[in-house]
């Protein structure tokens, strides 16, 4: 998994963000999903720079950020790929959904490819339970999978990367 150098970042983005959001604590959540969108994750250098510039403690923010399961410390991947485990799609297979996914990528459930090009996450409900079982890469949802329709939206995701 490629990681951006701590050194590497610039924080000016966050003083950019502090200057829309404000620094009284009760703002920390969307100074976060900011910080979040700009770099991609949570960058430790980031986080504390935030503590130092608002009214927000370290604790608060580490607090909020391992609270939420939309903030990441990592980065992830170019494409991310959810795969839904809700009921109806754990009934509907999403077991096997996933592991067709592990397989053809080599990686587990929070992990990042080593070209950095897919990150996997399994995710409680991605609100499409009608079209059960179902995976979200990116923004679209492709849903009544079957392993062999994984495999062939993988493989088409991983030409069109490889067009690029």
């Amino acid at each position: 998994m490629s990681r951006v150098a701590e050194s590497t970042i610039n924080l000016s983005a966050v003083d950019t963000i502090i200057a829309r959001h404000g620094t009284a604590a009760d703002k920390a959540i969307p100074l976060l999903q900011d910080i979040q969108t700009h770099y991609g994750y949570l960058p430790q250098e980031a986080l504390q720079y935030l503590a130092s510039k608002t009214k927000c403690t370290q604790g608060q923010i580490y607090g909020v950020v391992t609270f939420y399961s939309q903030f990441r410390l990592a980065p992830v991947g170019k494409h991310m790929i959810r795969v839904c485990h809700g009921t109806a799609c754990h009934v509907q297979g999403a077991e096997r959904i996933s592991q067709t996914v592990t397989e053809m990528l080599d990686i587990e459930d929070g992990e990042t490819t080593e070209d950095g090009l897919f990150t996997l996450e399994k995710v409680a409900c991605l609100g499409c339970c009608s079209l059960s079982p179902v995976i979200m890469i990116d923004d679209t949802v492709y849903g009544k999978l079957t392993r062999k329709q994984v495999q062939k939206i993988l493989k088409r995701q991983i030409e069109q990367e490889k067009a690029e």
